[in-house]
């Protein structure tokens, strides 16, 4: 075990419940490079919707720590992944963050590569050189609803149990009728972590987010769930309602809690995430059929939360950079027949969001500095507004505990 094992263990080992993590977890790159290790680069990781790469050849590129991944639409419509080197020396192929091509060609020495990986053109290679052996390394991925994961290890963890439990939620949806309407990558000064923590709650939303707060209710059980586990009578009644029309909504976390979904009514008469609360697209994409059916809200850590909503949705990945910085890149979806300046305008679907993003940077960014002094001392959550803060830390310090586990302790156990 290495000396920087022990100590994030020892760390781990002291962490007091229910308070915040120590500085280490927030600025140490040793810390940081454990936790690509075994959460980025071993769990399933939310790469962009399907509705990205509408057409054969259109393709993005990913960079997950020291990995970079090629996600391209194949001539026969299924999507796959593949990382982005060549298998001659190396290289990489696709430099840019997206676009269109007829074939994957090395810009090295020009090996060319069908879009399903498999190499077609090598020039002046020996007598007994086998071009099926060369093809592109894939990189596992799956496609859900519409939404499409990857995972970078070579044996991916189970995906059936999000897949199964999340389908019924997002089929109603109709994401693969969507087209990208807008999407945006942002740079958030801050560690991963700390991206996530000011997801999980919205203690900090009536000071910080009054553009959102038009239309996201502050009731702490519609950001997370109750610390004690109850459902309130008005929000199983909002679940039920939902249900009966199609729509499934009752809230569901797994077992460890690395993902959740319920489907939570929005502020007031707010039907959607916009400046008056109404429609943001005239042209509804799915089949929610409930006016007020609010947001079907989902997370999946490490890399995603998402709003799915009856007139558009909006799909949020988190992807760290360094151990203060991090990159959240947005989504927004709507009917792939929806014409801008016709069934929506672009400024009014999106400027929420925009300045929520904008907005939560720069909360991250000033947690971030005052954790960085050596003054800091964890503090505690508060289990009304927090709950949601406590159990994604409960995940990241548990996921990491098994992770760094001795194989012969994981046997036993």
């Amino acid at each position: 075990m290495s000396a920087t094992q022990s100590s994030i263990q020892e760390l781990l080992a002291r962490r007091v419940p229910g308070y915040a993590l120590e500085q280490p977890f927030y600025t140490s790159p040793e810390i940081y490079q454990l936790d690509l290790e075994n959460i980025w680069y071993k769990e399933w990781l939310f790469a962009l919707p399907a509705a990205q790469l509408q057409k054969a050849g259109n393709f993005n590129t990913m960079k997950i720590g020291t990995y970079e991944v090629i996600i391209i639409r194949g001539r026969d419509g299924e999507i796959r992944a593949f990382h982005n080197s060549c298998r001659h020396r190396g290289s990489q192929i696709c430099k840019t963050r997206e676009g269109k091509v007829a074939k994957l060609v090395c810009p090295y020495h020009s090996w060319t590569y069908d879009l399903d990986g498999k190499l077609v053109w090598a020039d002046k290679m020996n007598a007994d050189f086998d071009p099926s052996k060369h093809g592109l390394r894939e990189v596992a991925l799956r496609n859900v609803s519409g939404l499409v994961y990857i995972c970078l290890s070579d044996n991916p963890p189970d995906f059936e149990e999000f897949a199964r439990t999340a389908a019924p939620y997002l089929d109603v949806h109709d994401l693969n009728d969507a087209k990208v309407a807008y999407s945006s990558s942002i740079i958030e000064n801050g560690n991963w972590k700390l991206v996530w923590e000011n997801n999980r709650e919205c203690y900090h939303c009536s000071a910080n987010h009054p553009s959102l707060c038009r239309s996201f209710p502050l009731d702490p059980e519609m950001s997370g769930i109750m610390s004690d586990g109850s459902i309130s009578a008005k929000l199983q009644a909002h679940y039920d309602r939902c249900a009966a029309a199609g729509a499934p909504a009752q809230f569901v976390i797994n077992e460890t809690g690395q993902f959740r979904l319920s489907r939570v009514p929005l502020e007031g008469a707010a039907v959607s995430y916009t400046m008056d609360g109404k429609p943001g697209v005239t042209k509804p994409l799915g089949r929610v059929t409930v006016p007020d059916a609010g947001t079907l809200l989902v997370f999946n850590y490490p890399t995603t939360w998402n709003h799915f909503l009856p007139d558009q949705s909006m799909a949020f990945r988190v992807m760290p950079i360094s151990p203060t910085e991090t990159e959240v890149t947005t989504f927004w979806l709507v009917h792939k027949d929806a014409v801008e300046g016709v069934d929506y305008d672009l400024q009014r679907l999106t400027e929420v969001w925009i300045a929520t993003n904008d907005e939560d940077r720069e909360v991250v960014e000033a947690n971030q500095k005052g954790i960085n002094s050596p003054a800091f001392v964890p503090g505690p959550y508060s289990e009304y507004w927090e709950s949601g803060v406590i159990q994604f830390v409960d995940w990241y310090a548990d996921t990491m505990e098994r992770s760094l586990m001795p194989p012969t302790r994981m046997a036993a156990e």
